[in-house]
């Protein structure tokens, strides 16, 4: 069976909302740098950010397959997921490892949109990607934790109510493993801000509303500790699974965003008195983009099944990432190439489109990163560090 027949009901819906919010709506918030308010809304009231809370919480209740399926048709509409996604995978953290009180205190509100949960504190200017070297340290005093230090790529924290912290509550050399030591907080960032967080935005290439965060003494509740103290690099590593799983769906839809704009582009534009897609050297290209799409698309189908199904699927999830975000990669390069100038254009959304995709050769995790993985955990090499 296809991943395209899975959710049939869920992607139409989708399909229909996204209709509403087109290529220009998207163009129109690049050019002035303004966050996607109204799409996510509807998102939420149309009760796709919450297809993973259980029922019992106001949710769907639904697998990370249905989840990919919603991140696949926003992509493959021409929107972008990247200003929401995380509402989906961040309450895992909650979810999973949460108290009684600290789930039906915030997943109801983040179900209902009430409460938006979409900052995950992790990656810092000195550690990048080796998460175990962290700085950013919270220390108990009292009922509270004292928290200093910086992150940095910590996306929409401007538009999140909460925010899943990674910090450290043991130094790192007094450790007996480098991955213990870190616990978890919830910042309520309604709160945090102006009271020790201060929230610096960071220009890029694309409009995703990332941030730097400086922390100077900031208060948090000590019972909005998730989980056990010195476990939370653990419980990171759930959600990190996640995230790389519906981050490959992204880029499945990305793929078949270009693969269908480059169809229709080469079937219409006639040059030299024919269309250009009858040339071998134009049709190719976007042929051989539909085959490792496909390909891709069964990887992240095989990560996302293992992951609903409770299996370790660290090994999966990155390869799903890999695959997929090379897919769509190359299907946007293949996709500028057979519009030609017009590929350059604002109006035909695909340099838009371009610069969203080619992000995720490098986020939430580096193709080397992947890479040196599947080496060393799948393949018995030495590690390189």
């Amino acid at each position: 069976m296809s991943t395209e027949e899975t959710f049939p009901e869920i992607r139409e819906a989708v399909r229909k909302l996204c209709a509403d919010f087109p290529g220009t709506y998207w163009q129109a918030l690049d050019r002035e740098r303004t966050y996607p308010t109204e799409f996510v809304r509807a998102l939420t009231e149309a009760g796709f950010l919450s297809v993973l809370i259980p029922e019992e919480f106001g949710g769907s209740g639904l697998g990370l397959g249905a989840a990919t399926a919603i991140l696949e048709e926003i992509h493959r509409s021409g929107c972008n997921g990247g200003a929401c996604h995380a509402q989906m995978y961040t309450m895992g953290t909650v979810l999973k490892h949460g108290n009684a009180e600290q789930k039906a205190k915030y997943l109801p509100g983040v179900a209902d949109g009430s409460l938006r949960l979409q900052a995950f504190g992790v990656t810092e200017p000195g550690a990048g990607t080796d998460t175990t070297r962290i700085r950013t340290f919270a220390r108990r005093e009292g009922d509270h934790y004292v928290v200093s230090g910086q992150k940095i790529w910590i996306s929409r924290a401007e538009h999140s109510d909460l925010m899943v912290l990674l910090c450290r509550t043991t130094p790192r050399e007094e450790c007996a493993k480098s991955s213990d030591g870190m616990s978890v907080l919830l910042v309520d960032m309604r709160e945090a801000v102006g009271n020790g967080l201060t929230i610096r935005p960071i220009r890029t290439m694309l409009n995703h509303a990332t941030t730097e965060l400086f922390f100077d003494d900031l208060r948090v509740p000590a019972e909005n500790l998730i989980g056990e103290e010195g476990k939370g690099f653990r419980y990171i590593l759930s959600g990190m699974n996640a995230e790389r799983i519906l981050i490959a769906s992204e880029c499945i839809g990305d793929a078949k965003f270009f693969i269908d704009r480059a169809s229709a582009y080469a079937r219409d534009r006639n040059v030299f008195g024919r269309a250009i897609g009858s040339n071998q050297g134009v049709q190719f290209p976007i042929a051989r983009a539909y085959v490792q799409t496909n390909a891709a698309e069964l990887v992240v189908a095989d990560a996302a099944a293992k992951f609903e199904a409770g299996i370790n699927c660290g090994t999966e999830a990155n390869m799903a990432k890999l695959v997929a975000s090379e897919a769509s990669w190359f299907a946007a390069d293949m996709c500028i190439q057979t519009h030609g100038g017009f590929g350059f254009a604002e109006e035909y959304d695909v340099e838009r489109k371009f610069r969203e995709t080619r992000l995720y050769q490098v986020a939430p995790i580096s193709t080397n990163l992947i890479l040196s993985h599947v080496a060393t955990h799948v393949l018995d090499l030495p590690k390189s560090f």
